[in-house]
């Protein structure tokens, strides 16, 4: 029987879904709904400071239609995910999702996305261990799933998010290199070293996605989770450009993750992708690049979307109910066939809304 594939964006609700073998969870770090429904912001690209060169930038992201706008951005998104999938956070159309906790940034967002709890213990970004029990160390410990479990990210906060010491999940996360000795990851760990990032803690995008893809050939594993950052990096630096053309490389991550799977013998044909971002952020040139308690409007709003076995293939998904940031571990274990009651009955029910019958 082959093996199925479950990749994480954003989703709501308890009820029965066909079960996957496998999941691939992606987030990507605040990037704001606006953006990715409504393509890249006219006002922010003529702010002062925001680009670096607005006649590039426009030919590159903007046009009138909205349309040509948003696809110019996301068309992998536009093209594939929206067509076949769900997606649940187009505010202007009634389709709402939110975070819980009341921080609004990174590691809280984190947090509640893989524990689906909140922790106001957990109020900062620091290097702290996670007292609280991910989904990803649950599925860990059961035999099913031992071994067979990894998270590649591009934050060196994620070992203490995911708490290694405790979990003993594999995490490949700021610059860790492979430990994998095929020449492939040594060429990807040398060239680690040598390009250097613009940030201390945050390496380049690119060796997330290639050390997470690469991993699927040689290892199989049955749940991967893989977090983007440089978005959110971009927007704190007031890099509206760069921040779009993270955006936009991050879109063709999401399409070399899905082509991989349906080329693989293991995936194909059987494979969930859900993408789901951390916390939102401001709506105007004036506040874009903030987020907190105590920051912009807007810093609560998020997204989500998923393709797959297992999940509508409706498009921008109504939301009577908005939908919550705590809900997406459940939902992932509900794909999986398991029951999320058992792993933590304080967290967020699973997403119906996304789920077929």
């Amino acid at each position: 029987m082959l093996k199925k594939l479950v990749i994480i964006l954003a989703l709501s609700c308890h009820f029965m879904s066909e079960a996957a073998d496998n999941v691939v969870l992606v987030s990507i770090d605040g990037l704001r709904w606006q953006d990715v429904f409504n393509g890249a912001q006219l006002s922010i690209i003529e702010s002062k400071g925001a680009v670096a060169n607005q006649e590039k930038v426009k030919n590159d992201f903007w046009h009138e239609d909205l349309q040509q706008r948003r696809e110019k951005l996301m068309p992998f998104f536009w093209h594939e995910i929206i067509k076949n999938g769900a997606v649940i956070g187009n505010r202007e159309k009634g389709s709402n999702m939110s975070v819980v906790n009341k921080y609004r940034f990174s590691y809280p967002g984190y947090s509640e996305i893989l524990t689906g709890i909140v922790d106001d213990n957990i109020n900062s970004n620091g290097k702290i261990y996670n007292p609280n029990v991910t989904f990803l160390e649950w599925l860990n410990n059961r035999e099913p799933y031992k071994r067979s479990v990894a998270a590649f990210a591009s934050w060196d906060v994620f070992p203490y998010i995911i708490n290694i010491q405790r979990s003993k999940i594999p995490v490949n996360a700021g610059f860790d290199k492979s430990d994998e000795k095929d020449k492939y990851s040594q060429l990807l760990n040398s060239l680690q070293s040598e390009i250097p990032s613009p940030w201390h803690n945050v390496r380049l995008d690119a060796f997330t996605y290639r050390f997470a893809k690469h991993n699927f050939a040689l290892n199989k594993p049955r749940v991967t989770y893989i977090a983007f950052g440089e978005t959110d990096d971009f927007a704190h630096d007031g890099k509206y450009d760069q921040y779009l053309y993270a955006a936009k490389r991050t879109d063709q991550y999401l399409k070399g993750l899905w082509s991989t799977i349906q080329s693989t013998p293991d995936y194909k044909d059987n494979t969930v992708m859900i993408i789901v971002t951390d916390h939102g952020r401001g709506a105007t040139e004036l506040d874009w690049r903030g987020h907190g308690a105590k920051k912009p409007v807007g810093s609560e709003q998020i997204w989500l979307a998923a393709i797959g076995p297992g999940i509508k293939s409706s498009g921008i998904i109504l939301t009577p109910i908005e939908v919550k940031q705590n809900q997406v571990a459940a939902t992932v274990l509900t794909l999986l066939g398991e029951n999320a009651n058992e792993f933590n009955p304080k967290a967020g029910k699973p997403i119906n809304y996304i789920l077929s019958k």
